[in-house]
């Protein structure tokens, strides 16, 4: 009798225990989204004395917090008021994860998630590894070139992304709206130039593995004058910046 109270008691106490679940790998997403931190437990905890707390490991900054039967924002660190948010409703489902919104670079990291209940707690660390960002530089001022001479328009990527995983780069006149030069794929496609830049524009291809986009047009003509961007495609990222061109005095005869 007394050996069957022990094996109750045993199984009693494993019953109450719980396992916190995280993702199983890091997660990674862009610059300016938002991210779901998973952190869920097998079978529903009682809400009442459950405690919800999610910080960041590296700081012990406390980014959101569950306790008493509510969200509690208003304790949160301040660069997370307004972005840090649990799914309320599946809280009493054992779903205690946190969906972090307008992603920025500081947000890279580890997070702790840590469970309290009445008779046990448990824990799960979850790390968002990479904040994907992408920038796309051009030309603060304006080009000048005269008639006949080559100039340079400037484009360069800025991300944690590597440019041969960048899928597509595409030059075209901003005012007019005509293609200028095609980059899809680590591939040039110089057919897709309208024929006014036919033959006269081209990639510094040495330079792309280094992120810069950069277009070279030759043999500048007086039509040739006027707005030009450059967009960036990378997955569910993109991004451009524009140069204008100007016909006239150029930094070359100007000196």
């Amino acid at each position: 009798m007394y050996i069957m109270f022990i094996v109750i008691a045993i199984l009693l106490v494993f019953a109450d225990g719980f396992t916190v679940h995280g993702p199983p790998d890091p997660l990674v997403a862009p610059l300016g989204s938002s991210v779901v931190l998973l952190c869920y437990v097998d079978e529903p905890l009682p809400v009442k004395d459950l405690e919800v707390e999610w910080k960041r490991t590296d700081s012990e900054t406390l980014v959101h917090l569950f306790v008493d039967g509510e969200s509690r924002a208003e304790v949160q660190q301040q660069d997370y008021h307004d972005r840090a948010h649990f799914f309320t409703d599946q809280i009493q489902h054992g779903n205690f994860s946190l969906r972090l919104d307008n992603l920025r670079a500081e947000d890279e990291g580890k997070y702790t998630c840590k469970v309290y209940s009445e008779q046990d707690s448990g824990e799960t660390v979850v790390q968002l590894k990479d904040v994907e960002r992408l920038l796309v530089s051009g030309s603060s001022r304006s080009i000048s070139a005269y008639d006949g001479e080559d100039v340079t328009l400037n484009c360069t990527v800025d991300s944690h992304i590597k440019p041969e995983h960048i899928e597509e780069v595409s030059w075209k006149r901003a005012d007019v709206d005509i293609p200028v030069l095609l980059y899809q794929n680590n591939e040039t496609f110089p057919d897709s130039s309208d024929e006014q830049y036919t033959d006269r524009v081209e990639f510094f291809t040495d330079e792309i593995p280094k992120g810069n986009f950069s277009l070279r047009l030759k043999s500048v003509r007086t039509e040739d004058k006027g707005v030009y961007m450059c967009e960036v495609f990378a997955g569910v990222l993109s991004a451009n910046a524009t140069v204008v061109l100007q016909l006239g005095e150029s930094t070359k005869h100007g000196k």
